[in-house]
């Protein structure tokens, strides 16, 4: 058999009757398209977790939406309303919240360099917020703004600088508003 374009086709004979009556005629799990929905029973772990799971103490150390600064009108407020320290890697705006925890914000201008490189830093700084999240005062909404030096420096030497402008103490209470 010829094709238009002059390259022979091959086509081999597959049946499409099952070998024996109880063979299933559905694709084996081994061939599947892993791309399909999943079935939400395989998604439960069954037993306990391992103490060297990845899953274990994940609640403690990620970086829910309740830690982050995501309106404009929130940054808005930490730069007009906020207090501002600067150091040579960046410069950190904070004002008091009134929540319990502190919640951050990261300013990544194309001064930085490109894509690449500002989500580099974005990236390097959230993990800064990530580890320490716990360690640092509640009560401060948290403003950075990175150099361009961020994004190479070694992560510790980043750590130390953050530390240092971050608040050591908690965010004095918001006075109530009277109506």
């Amino acid at each position: 058999m010829s094709c238009s374009w002059g390259v022979e086709a091959l086509e081999t004979y597959l049946s499409t009757e099952p070998e024996t009556a109880s063979e299933d005629a559905r694709v084996p799990r081994a061939h599947e398209n892993g791309r399909g929905p999943k079935r939400p029973e395989a998604a439960a772990a069954e037993g306990p977790l391992s103490p060297d799971s990845v899953r274990v103490g994940l609640a403690s150390q990620g970086f829910p939406k309740i830690y982050r600064l995501r309106r404009r009108s929130e940054f808005r407020r930490v730069y007009d309303e906020g207090q501002r320290r600067s150091a040579s890697l960046a410069t950190v705006f904070m004002r008091a919240n009134g929540l319990p925890h502190a919640r951050l914000g990261i300013t990544a201008p194309t001064q930085l360099g490109k894509a690449v490189q500002r989500n580099r830093v974005k990236r390097r700084v959230r993990e800064f917020f990530r580890r320490h999240r716990l360690a640092l005062p509640g009560g401060w909404d948290i403003v950075v703004n990175p150099r361009r030096g961020v994004a190479n420096i070694p992560f510790k030497a980043l750590e130390r600088e953050l530390l240092r402008l971050f608040p050591a103490q908690a965010a004095p209470p918001l006075p109530k508003e009277t109506p």
